[in-house]
């Protein structure tokens, strides 16, 4: 939640959130993909969304998704591709 009032405040043209969903309950992912959302569509701003679960993925449909293996992308693809790693693993 900290990162969300730090993007408000900040307002960056581009923003990294590594794993922010990491440790939060089911409340506080909606409360932190609100914040995103708003945001990003209100600040013009640019999102990279760092995670291993499609929980945030689930409020703010990617328009890319890429997958990384050993430090180098192995796979680009849209949303869908989103959830076909988590409906059937890498």
């Amino acid at each position: 939640r900290m990162e969300i009032v730090q993007m408000a405040m900040l307002r960056p043209r581009f923003a990294i959130l590594d794993e922010t969903d990491s440790g939060l309950d089911t409340d506080a992912v909606n409360v932190v993909s609100e914040g995103v959302q708003k945001l990003s569509t209100a600040n013009q701003m640019g999102v990279l969304i760092i995670t291993h679960h499609e929980r945030l993925l689930q409020y703010n449909v990617p328009s890319k998704t890429h997958v990384m293996l050993a430090g180098r992308i192995v796979e680009t693809g849209g949303a869908e591709l989103a959830h076909e790693l988590h409906n059937e693993g890498y």
